[in-house]
């Protein structure tokens, strides 16, 4: 059953933790043996968006050591707070150019990069700290107007463009599928995202590495991971359903 997260820190947040990372680790470790590949090819991302510092650094204390923030400002106000000696933070909401020059330098990659103009904002930034960023494209799949994202037919040429700004470095792409009513359904975007990932890595674009297919949520992580998915995002079923939120 989905439990409200905890809102302080202690031995219960601990046990709710344990239990749920059991959980996330056992369906992962089934997906990659339905489908045929190695527990080591994906790598779980702890989805932290308002969730309090004290519950991120117990779940980093448990071993996780990827954490992905939806909000610069949100991330920024509890960086101070939160033990990341030995983690990788990941921003995965959209950025907004203006804010680019804050988050570069303070997160280990960009999976947000939805345009050449929010690229040259990330590049920018990168070059006045002498820094080279991780990136990702995010790819909208399924062409929905309301969803940040490049359409996938413009996807070779956003990476062609990226990839020759310096400063940055695109290591893969990222995608939300839509809400789909059947497996079925979800599987075929997913296996779409992963053929036009495939299709864009065999091109060998100079100053990309492309290793990384981030897909997957915790309502569709395992269909993603038998579709190929290298990294999914997990929030959920890791900290619980968040309570609402009030200005």
């Amino acid at each position: 059953m989905e439990r409200v997260s905890p809102d302080g820190s202690g031995a219960a947040d601990r046990r709710f933790l344990m239990e749920n990372l059991k959980r996330v680790e056992e369906a992962i470790s089934r997906a990659c043996a339905d489908a045929g590949r190695p527990r080591e090819e994906v790598t779980l991302l702890a989805v932290t968006k308002t969730v309090a510092p004290e519950l991120i650094n117990e779940a980093i204390s448990l071993g996780l050591s990827e954490i992905g923030e939806n909000r610069v400002q949100e991330f920024l106000g509890k960086r101070d707070q939160l033990h990341l000696e030995g983690v990788s933070v990941h921003l995965i909401g959209h950025l907004q150019t203006n804010k680019a020059a804050k988050i570069v330098g303070r997160v280990d990659m960009i999976q947000s990069i939805d345009s050449l103009r929010a690229a040259q904002a990330v590049a920018q930034a990168s070059q006045r700290l002498g820094l080279t960023t991780d990136v990702l494209l995010e790819i909208n799949i399924g062409g929905e107007e309301a969803k940040s994202g490049a359409a996938p037919e413009e996807a070779e040429e956003l990476a062609y463009a990226v990839a020759a700004l310096e400063g940055i470095r695109v290591r893969g792409m990222m995608t939300v599928p839509p809400v789909c009513d059947t497996e079925r359904q979800v599987r075929a975007y997913f296996s779409r995202m992963k053929k036009l990932f495939i299709d864009i890595r065999d091109k060998k674009i100079d100053n990309t590495c492309m290793d990384v297919l981030s897909m997957g949520m915790s309502s569709d992580f395992r269909e993603a991971i038998l579709e190929g998915s290298t990294m999914v995002r997990v929030g959920t079923a890791l900290f619980g359903r968040r309570a609402p939120q009030h200005p």
